[in-house]
């Protein structure tokens, strides 16, 4: 193969159209624009999405979705990852240490999914533990604090 050769495969390339150049070619006499309108005036122009004065259908369909600014810096956190930990005290460092939340991360809650069969201690500032889940370290001899 040489440079000199290359052209696009067959079918990659079409004859633009002649617009305007009598009945036989096909776009003679209105070139393809139909009668009078916008759209056949020189300048004719609609926004995208402009439906002729209709509702256009980006404003009749409803809005949806949130996005929570807090969820950023808050995660969830299952007894079974903590299960998994090799520490028996748990903190927020602890947990980043682990990839477990990201780095970013100001609060975590700890939940009841999984089981815990070892002791741990849950200490530090912004981990909370819900109801379940204390009853579960409490009944594996740890303590939260």
């Amino acid at each position: 193969m040489l440079l000199n050769t290359l052209k696009p495969a067959f079918g990659a390339k079409q004859n633009s159209k002649r617009l305007g150049r009598g009945i036989g070619s096909g776009k003679g006499k209105t070139a393809g624009k139909g009668h009078k309108g916008q759209i056949a005036r020189a300048g004719g122009y609609h926004k995208v999405g402009f439906e002729g004065g209709q509702m256009p259908l980006q404003r009749r369909l409803p809005k949806f979705g949130f996005t929570s600014r807090v969820s950023r810096f808050v995660e969830q956190v299952r007894l079974s990852d903590i299960q998994k930990l090799k520490d028996d005290v748990i903190t927020m460092e602890t947990l980043v240490a682990a990839n477990i939340v990201p780095a970013a991360t100001q609060q975590v809650k700890i939940f009841l999914a999984g089981k815990i069969e070892r002791v741990v201690s849950i200490q530090g500032e912004g981990i909370k533990v819900t109801k379940g889940a204390k009853e579960a370290i409490l009944a594996a001899g740890g303590k939260v604090e």
